[in-house]
């Protein structure tokens, strides 16, 4: 490469590499804006769960599932699946609860103790940055599809989840989940996608999170 070539590819570099880092970076501030400002949040979602091929396949399987999820800062949340099958997911701020209305059971975790390093700790309960990386390392990565995108890998080596990504959608102030992208340790990939994402909704309370055991239904207390 000659001289004057040389003397303008690596200042272009040098700018390319600048603005990509910058970019990455701040995809952490939106995130830290986004523990903070966005209190509360509703959306439908979509989740679709990618196993691994078993041996002899060729494909690996799939399975589809939609319904709506909402939470409340710091110890509210809750997803509806309604199809292809109607289960819940509750966390009251004591009590994790998941009822399978197919098994017509349901399961329940003292919530301190459930989510410390799970995605549920990533949207709907840490309140900052410093309190999330408390349990995860996080790293900024490039925007993609419209999305500026975190990685949280938990520290805790016996944790089911291998990483998540976490693509966040910036409009001004507010800050709206795009994306959730979940790897774990039996190399199953799980990617929620969030629509219609209505950011502290004043309509959305506590009392949306209690859970009631339908009648004729067991409980388990692992």
């Amino acid at each position: 490469m000659n001289k004057r070539l040389n003397a303008r590819v690596i200042p272009l570099c040098a700018a390319v590499a600048w603005c990509a880092s910058a970019a990455c970076a701040s995809s952490l501030g939106t995130l830290e804006t986004f523990l903070k400002s966005t209190k509360a949040g509703r959306a439908d979602f979509t989740q679709v769960v990618t196993s691994p091929a078993k041996p002899g396949q060729t494909t690996a399987r799939s399975k589809t599932s939609t319904g709506q999820f909402s939470f409340v800062r710091p110890t509210r949340f809750r997803f509806d699946y309604l199809k292809p099958f109607p289960q819940v997911i509750v966390a009251d701020g004591q009590t994790l609860w998941l009822y399978d209305a197919d098994l017509e059971q349901v399961t329940a975790r003292k919530q301190a103790q459930s989510l410390s390093s799970t995605p549920a700790a990533l949207v709907a309960t840490a309140v900052d940055l410093s309190a999330l990386q408390k349990e995860f390392s996080l790293e900024a990565q490039a925007d993609a599809d419209g999305l500026q995108w975190v990685q949280a890998t938990p520290k805790n080596r016996e944790s089911t989840i291998q990483s998540v990504r976490m693509g966040l959608r910036a409009d001004g102030a507010q800050v709206s989940l795009g994306k959730l992208e979940i790897f774990d340790a039996m190399g199953q990939r799980s990617v929620l996608s969030f629509e219609r994402f209505e950011v502290n909704p004043a309509n959305l309370g506590a009392a949306q999170f209690n859970f009631v055991t339908p009648k004729g239904v067991s409980v388990i207390r692992p």
